[in-house]
């Protein structure tokens, strides 16, 4: 082992994780708005706040006017069961499952909700065949798995005339790639991914006919005081104003402020995919450089361009655990082994907060923790 030579250049920020992701560049606690800290959520300057974190999130999102935008609780999992619960059971339903989060979609709708929905399945790195979706369903998706690096290539399979609604569960995507949001009636989020904000909140997007099937369907199950929408039969508008279902954390909104702002400094959208898309492109360098190192998604229109996921030639899950913990010792790189569910490997974050330096500066990190774990 003394023989492996230890790289020169370490990344200067190690953050890799798949979430909570790297914080975005140049942050630092001390920089956040504090007025808002220790008021309460509901007096003038909590309000202003929520208000404009939601109007920073659809301009960044280029998100049209026709979706409304709400801050729930739970994260990204809390905001998709929050529509699962409201809005399943008027019509049939199709599920796609391609990774581990997709397949607790799955569970909800079989298990808890007892939907009997269609399921449509794919191995880890592989997708379904979409041409099969039935689109008189509702049809819930990740649009990125997160946990197998494996992405819808667009929306061209969502059907324009469709009489179910789209689901989309976006935790990994939004703030990646262009998202057709006249295609989607339903979209999740969370701030700890892309934007690197904290986790514990949750961001829920409806579209119009959203409206129409909150308004006129009440499921046959209890739904809980946070997942509520509608009151009196109508849809409850100040969720999507800022007043929030309960009460949120005022720090995680100014830490997501903070990314938004940083977000629009680098031209917005456009500069986050393409801070997203270099770091893809760096990170595909190193791999096709290194016989030992594949990736999980073998077809690259279908390839993750923020949690890519990779295969090592050999590995199991104690060599993954071993060739993470070397890295994280020499502080090279925290949290890329792969996700708990998915087949041995690693996993590292490409989305905009990650500097590609950083990514470039891996390589040679990821060549000695391979060298070290095998000569271990």
């Amino acid at each position: 082992m003394t023989d492996i030579m230890v790289p020169a250049r370490k990344p200067a920020r190690p953050h890799f994780s798949s979430g909570p992701c790297a914080k975005p560049p140049g942050y630092s606690p001390e920089k956040l708005a504090t007025e808002s800290l220790g008021r309460s959520h509901r007096a003038k300057i909590g309000k202003s706040r929520l208000a404009h974190c939601i109007d920073l999130m659809r301009e960044v999102l280029q998100l049209p006017d026709t979706h409304r935008i709400g801050i729930v609780p739970g994260s990204d999992t809390g905001a998709f069961e929050m529509a699962m619960w409201t809005m399943l059971g008027a019509r049939p339903v199709t599920t796609l499952a391609w990774e581990s989060f997709g397949e607790g979609w799955v569970t909800d709708a079989v298990k808890q909700l007892k939907l009997d929905p269609t399921v449509l399945r794919a191995d880890y790195g592989q997708l379904p065949d979409l041409s099969q979706v039935d689109w008189s369903n509702d049809v819930l998706f990740t649009w990125n798995g997160t946990t197998s690096g494996v992405r819808v290539p667009n929306g061209d399979w969502i059907a324009e005339d469709r009489e179910g609604l789209s689901f989309a569960d976006a935790t990994s995507a939004v703030f990646a790639y262009d998202i057709p949001w006249d295609k989607i009636d339903v979209a999740t989020f969370s701030w700890q991914k892309v934007l690197g904000g904290e986790g514990g909140h949750g961001v829920l997007i409806l579209g119009p006919r959203v409206v129409e099937r909150l308004e006129s369907y009440t499921p046959s199950w209890p739904l809980p005081k946070v997942f509520r929408l509608t009151k009196g039969g109508k849809l409850t508008e100040g969720v999507f104003k800022g007043e929030t279902i309960n009460t949120p954390s005022m720090l995680a909104v100014e830490d997501a402020i903070f990314a938004l702002e940083w977000a629009k400094g680098l031209g917005g959208l456009e500069g986050l995919k393409a801070r997203s898309d270099a770091n893809a492109a760096a990170l595909d360098k190193i791999v096709a450089e290194r016989d030992w190192l594949g990736h999980l998604a073998a077809d690259p229109a279908n390839r993750s361009k923020t949690s890519v996921c990779l295969t090592v030639e050999g590995a199991d899950t104690d060599f993954i655990k071993k060739f993470a913990a070397v890295l994280e010792k020499e502080g090279a790189a925290f949290d890329i082994a792969g996700y708990r569910d998915a087949p041995a490997g690693l996993r590292i974050w490409c989305g905009a907060t990650v500097d590609t330096a950083d990514i470039e500066a891996l390589g040679p990190w990821l060549d000695y923790a391979y060298a070290v774990t095998k000569n271990g």
